[in-house]
């Protein structure tokens, strides 16, 4: 099915079931411990073995010599796998330096040898006893000392161009009246999911099956394959259930390789997980960024000039942070410029973290925006509504498909209570604790991927669906339960989801936030399919034909579902198809939209922060299930109060690695540290996004909360932090003096 139209009304608009505020249907698993993640996969292989990785102790240089003795003569050890005795191996395209290392080094931690053994502690142990001696090379490891000298970013698709330019944007900033030109940074940043990256791998003959923890099935087939050298019809990769990603199992990582190599070796099933330290340096993490935002406005709060220039750094063929790309879209002005920079450096891969770019772009520019504010003398939203446009600023005759900014920003400022803010900072105390409120804007484009799914209908009138979608711990499962039971006409119990293997119809995949509505249209394509099949052998016209309660009508005459089914003999009734979109994108820009409020204390003599409330609200499109975004939203809110208060991969710059590397120095919030959160969806529909109508709401929630959470720190404080995170060494010497 192609998407090249704007959606009319079809089934999913009956919102019997789409639109409700449904329990997720793998939740008893979950919580009853039966849901089967990748390293506890103990009912596929019998008598797995298990690897342990060696990680490389130097950032750059190569391997002088590698003593693996004493590590094959240790107790239990079946295997040591290395670059020397794997064979030929490529490199998958979604990887940028090589899963398994040597003699080069690329990055610290890189994996240089797998000890396969038949416990865990055997392989732990006699990865001890590997011995290595290195050749350093001198590496780049500070951003900040490669800044003056990093060329521009190459252009991609995913990224768009490396600079634009409309107007004259220095001419107009040098005229403007009101002028602001800051800096920010933002820090290298981990995902720190639960979960270790881990994989079973077995092999039958020349045939590979990995379980692991993977977003996107499709792309990490072929990258398996592509590094391995063979067809990628061989490779099976199945992950069902996956103990969080936020963009850190894109691709197949370290892990999965060795597991494969270790398999092949031992020839036995093999386990590997990454050690926690191995999962900060081995794997990928959002890189650090420094920006410099330039506003120019006139005395009535026009923006006239807007320039953002961003960079960051990565690997030698690696890809920029896109810090910069927002500016391109939020608010208008006639001139405007901005730049993307890529420096290579020698740490540990950059790449796509939750909401890759935006995150720590709406870092700066939604600090940006209040100091501009401040200097206009306008109250934050109302600077940011008189900026407000309903056309892509850079190609003026393209509207967005939808845009609701303002009515976020106003409906989230009467629910928070705005108007109780002070507008000079340092005003409200409460006992020794300084009080604010911050505002910031929220967006994130609405990105849409071709996806594929295959439905049945049994005799029992039981709809099952499958398709290689993944559930990242986001709802996926129920979402498109949800999808099947309103197209199909029965109840969300007569629907069996499965997800997560390959052998099934590629999906979207999880990630870009575009898993829940591209994935549900995919559904709603295989079940409009199935739907003309039904029709058609009960004798009805399918367009006349009515799905509900479990039959298929037309008029006074009404057929079971499964009575069709019956009749079609054991295998069912099965359709494929998939949703692909046409030029709409072109025509219209796709984005969604939010404004996130946050009040904070700040001890007036220690500098401590505690946020004491938050509020989000958010235009997305239809909401397929209420609880399951509301959760999407706020814990997406939880990792911008990470991002502005704690969390930080502090570099030694000496050596090339992140210091912190556990989650004992790599903190993130707690329990503790997250208060009473609010969210309120606009009741919203998108018919140029989908079928389902829907737009993506997983990394909205945490494009622009760090900056609101600091915004709030000023406005409790007088002191703007431009650097996060936000500690108290930053504001101490800052403090209003204390009375």
């Amino acid at each position: 099915m192609k998407f090249d139209t704007p959606a009319t009304r079809n089934p999913i608009d009956q919102l019997k079931v789409i639109g409700k505020p449904t329990d997720r249907i793998d939740g008893p698993l979950k919580t009853s411990g039966a849901a089967p993640y990748a390293y506890e996969r103990h009912d596929v292989v019998k008598d797995p073995a298990y690897g342990y990785i060696v990680g490389a102790g130097i950032a750059k240089g190569r391997i002088a010599s590698m003593d693996l003795d004493a590590a094959r003569a240790a107790p239990g050890v079946l295997a040591v796998v290395t670059a020397r005795n794997a064979g030929k191996l490529g490199k998958g395209k979604f990887n940028t330096a090589k899963l398994l290392g040597g003699p080069e080094i690329d990055h610290y931690h890189q994996a240089l040898a797998l000890v396969v053994a038949n416990t865990f502690e055997q392989a732990r142990a006699a990865a001890q006893l590997v011995r290595i001696e290195y050749e350093r090379t001198p590496g780049k490891f500070d951003l900040a000392a490669q800044k003056e000298t990093a060329p521009l970013a190459k252009p991609s698709d995913f990224a768009g161009p490396s600079e634009t330019k409309v107007g004259d944007f220095p001419g107009a900033f040098a005229a403007a009246p009101v002028q602001l030109d800051a800096s920010y940074s933002t820090p290298d940043q981990s995902h720190a999911m639960m979960e270790p990256h881990a994989t079973t791998a077995a092999w039958q003959g020349d045939k590979l099956t990995l379980w692991t923890a993977n977003q996107m099935i499709d792309w990490s087939v072929g990258d398996m394959a592509a590094t391995l050298g063979i067809p990628k019809a061989n490779v099976r990769l199945v992950s069902p259930f996956i103990g969080g990603g936020f963009g850190g199992k894109l691709w197949v990582r370290a892990d999965a390789l060795l597991a494969a190599l270790g398999a092949r070796a031992a020839g036995r099933p093999v386990k590997v997980a990454l050690q926690r330290p191995l999962m900060i340096n081995n794997t990928t993490h959002r890189p650090a960024t420094l920006q410099r935002i330039r506003l120019g406005a006139g005395r009535d709060g026009k923006i006239t000039a807007v320039g953002h220039e961003c960079w960051s750094g990565d690997l030698p063929e690696g890809q920029p942070e896109t810090s910069a790309n927002q500016t391109r879209l939020l608010y208008a002005g006639a001139n405007r410029f901005t730049a993307t920079r890529l420096a290579v450096l020698d740490l540990p891969e950059g790449n796509a973290m939750r909401a890759p770019g935006e995150a720590p772009g709406l870092m700066a520019l939604e600090i940006a925006m209040d100091e501009m504010a401040e200097k206009l003398g306008l109250d934050p939203i109302e600077f940011r509504a008189l900026n407000d446009t309903q056309v892509d600023p850079e190609q003026a005759g393209r509207p967005f498909s939808q845009r609701r900014l303002v009515e976020c920003l106003r409906l989230g400022a009467e629910q928070f209570g705005w108007n109780r803010r002070k507008a000079q900072p340092a005003q409200v105390r409460d006992g020794r604790w300084l009080v604010g409120m911050g505002v910031a804007a929220a967006f994130r484009n609405n990105l849409l991927m071709k996806s594929a799914a295959r439905v049945r209908l049994d005799k029992n009138g039981v709809v099952t669906v499958e398709t290689d979608m993944t559930d990242i711990g986001t709802g996926t499962y129920t979402i498109i339960a949800q999808t099947a039971a309103e197209v199909m006409g029965v109840p969300l119990n007569k629907v069996l989801v499965r997800l997560g293997d390959s052998d099934f119809p590629v999906s979207c995949g999880s990630g870009g936030q575009w898993g829940a509505n591209s994935s549900t249209s995919g559904v709603y394509a295989a079940c409009m399919k199935l739907r003309e099949t039904i029709a058609t052998r009960a004798g009805f016209t399918p367009l006349e034909a009515i799905f509900e309660d479990g039959m298929v009508r037309v008029a006074d005459r009404a057929v079971p579902l499964a009575q069709v089914a019956q009749a079609a003999g054991d295998s069912g009734l099965v359709a494929e198809d998939f949703m692909e979109y046409g030029d709409l994108g072109n025509k219209y820009q796709q984005s969604t939209f939010g404004a996130h409020f946050v009040e904070v204390g700040v001890d007036a003599a220690t500098g401590e922060i505690r946020v004491r409330r938050m509020l989000a609200v958010c235009a997305a499109g239809r909401i397929l299930n209420p609880k399951a975004a509301r959760s999407q939203v706020i814990g997406a809110m939880t990792m911008g109060v990470g991002a502005a208060l704690m969390e930080e991969l502090a570099v030694d710059k000496r050596h090339g690695f992140f210091v912190n590397h556990d989650l004992a120095g790599y903190e993130v919030p707690v329990h503790a540290d997250i208060p009473h959160q609010d969210v309120i969806f606009l009741d919203e529909t998108d018919p140029v996004s989908s079928p389902m109508k829907a737009k993506g709401v997983g990394e909205l929630g945490i494009c622009g909360i760090a900056a609101a959470v600091a915004n709030a720190v000023y406005n409790a404080t007088g002191v703007r932090v431009r650097d996060y995170p936000i500690t108290l060494d930053k504001l101490l010497e800052r403090l209003p003096n204390v009375v």
